[in-house]
């Protein structure tokens, strides 16, 4: 009988300490993807980040190609 109230009071205690966090991404509304820059764009760095700016538009590098992002 005690070894029941123990298995029962470790249960309830591992319980009450969950590991799971909820995540949740909101993904944006409108992203603009170039697959291949200009040949006249400029790398520069914003606090230690490369971004590519042409047009007056900043791009960033990602797998898909560059997007436009908003610094």
């Amino acid at each position: 009988m005690r070894n029941l109230f123990i298995l029962l009071g470790l249960i309830f205690f591992l319980s009450l300490n969950s590991c799971a966090r909820r995540v949740v991404l909101r993904q944006p509304t409108n992203v603009t993807v170039v697959n291949k820059l200009p040949r006249n764009h400029k790398l520069v760095r914003i606090n230690g980040k490369r971004y590519y700016v042409w047009n007056g538009k900043r791009y960033s590098k990602t797998k898909n190609g560059y997007v436009i992002v908003n610094i």
